[in-house]
């Protein structure tokens, strides 16, 4: 399975990936909603597991953004904006699923599981 991940925090994004990969996931890892879009477009992933917070193109825009060009790949939003009107807009733009951080990876695995 492939996964995209879409983290510019290197502290969580580095042993995520790491924690990904012995869960036999193939994961490719980028820090800007640009660079992942580029990447989406010409790749052919399970899932996305997308930050919101990135800096210039952010996760709500890179979602909306995907599903405008008809990709229907799921989207696993991480992030630490937790207000419910946050979670609404998440999932009206085009996320599948939304959890907020901290979050447990076992939750993760099984909503990963879930959409895919």
């Amino acid at each position: 399975m492939r996964v995209l991940l879409v983290e510019d925090n290197e502290r969580l994004a580095k042993p995520f990936k790491k924690l990904l990969e012995s869960e036999s996931y193939a994961v490719d890892w980028r820090t800007t909603g640009e660079e992942a879009y580029n990447l989406v477009l010409f790749e052919h992933y399970d899932i996305i597991l997308l930050d919101l917070a990135l800096a210039g193109m952010d996760g709500t825009t890179l979602a909306k953004t995907i599903r405008e060009e008809k990709i229907t790949t799921p989207i696993l939003m991480l992030t630490a904006r937790g207000s419910v009107e946050d979670r609404i807009k998440g999932l009206d733009l085009g996320g599948d699923d939304y959890i907020v951080k901290p979050f447990d990876f076992n939750e993760v695995l099984a909503r990963m599981r879930a959409l895919i």
